[in-house]
């Protein structure tokens, strides 16, 4: 194992090349006793090649549950019997988020909508929003509508936002057994829908809905092909009512080895803490993890869960003097 760390610091660390797919599973095979080696070799190349800043993002849900989607570890699907139920926000709400958002020090606005793709009631709303925030608040404004058209691409773009997430949730030869009213090749096409229209691809997924470790490998090896500029990286927090509610949550080694392999495999990339790292984790698995390869992270709730007070990973990163990322630098 000694040997597998050798050859990653070099190829990795010195020469900025991310691991292959055979390596990356080698990672996750690392025993316990190696796991402290692993998460330093794995900070160092945080450091080495994206620096010491940390990014800083608040999400908001526009319109929350009734998607018409089977995404079997989400609890805003109309088709499971979850407690989430369908609503909107309206625009001075979205302004009073994105402004509380900013007075974290975040540099990133998300604004997140539960549908299959935006129809265009939302496009509208979306648009009427973007305008507002950027009239009252200096922030980034990203979004996460679902899959797009040519045309909707173009007209986000064109409206000033910045980027956009789209995750592939799991690996390829997984993903059926996830959702099984899209496809994952559909996904992949919006995602070159952004990039064609000049944003920012964001994409991530979600570890521990029973993948096997190869597809906990190949989906780093699809992640890594797509080469997207920040990388969220959720860890399944069961939700009552869907068809992934007694899964059990992840180990919290396995959490932090799949940091740092998913950070050898993109050691140029945003690799951002986003949904039940507290479950999965807690407050020393968010220190060890941001000691591993992490670089961002999402402060406050999630969509319909709840995540670690503002404050706290504020202070965190104080503590562990990471400074944050500053809106300019973001641009």
């Amino acid at each position: 194992m000694a040997d597998l760390l050798a050859t990653v610091r070099e190829q990795v660390l010195e020469r900025g090349e991310g691991l292959a797919q055979h390596q990356v599973r080698e990672v996750l095979d690392l025993p316990d006793a190696e796991l402290d080696d692993l998460l330093v070799l794995a900070h160092e190349v945080r450091m080495r090649w994206c620096g010491p800043e940390v990014e800083v993002e608040g999400i908001v849900s526009l319109k929350t549950g009734g998607c018409p989607e089977d995404c079997h570890f989400c609890s805003q699907s109309g088709q499971f019997p979850s407690p989430v139920r369908a609503a909107w926000l309206d625009v001075p709400m979205l302004v009073e988020a994105a402004k509380e958002t900013a007075k974290t020090g975040a540099t990133e606005f998300c604004i997140v909508a539960a549908v299959r793709g935006p129809d265009e009631r939302l496009m509208t709303q979306v648009a009427a929003g973007i305008e507002a925030i950027h009239d009252a608040v200096d922030i980034n404004i990203a979004c996460s509508l679902g899959m797009l058209t040519p045309d909707q691409a173009a007209r986000l773009a064109g409206w000033g936002v910045h980027r956009y997430n789209h995750n592939l949730e799991t690996a390829r030869s997984y993903f059926p057994q996830v959702v099984g009213t899209h496809t994952w090749e559909e996904r992949w096409e919006t995602l070159q829908l952004v990039r064609d229209n000049r944003m920012e691809v964001c994409c991530g997924g979600i570890v521990g809905m029973g993948e096997s470790l190869d597809q906990r490998a190949e989906f780093a090896a699809q992640l890594a092909e797509l080469e997207p500029d920040e990388v969220p990286l959720n860890f399944l927090n069961p939700r009552p009512g869907t068809p992934f509610a007694d899964q059990p949550l992840m180990e919290g080694t396995d959490a932090l080895r799949t940091v740092a392999a998913y950070r050898l495999a993109m050691p140029r990339t945003v690799l951002r803490f986003a949904g039940g790292r507290e479950l999965t984790l807690g407050d020393l698995g968010a220190r060890q993890g941001l000691l591993g390869g992490i670089n961002a992270v999402i402060v406050g709730n999630y969509l319909t869960t709840l995540g670690r007070p503002a404050a706290a990973d504020i202070d965190l990163l104080g503590d562990l003097r990471m400074p944050l990322k500053a809106l300019n630098s973001s641009l």
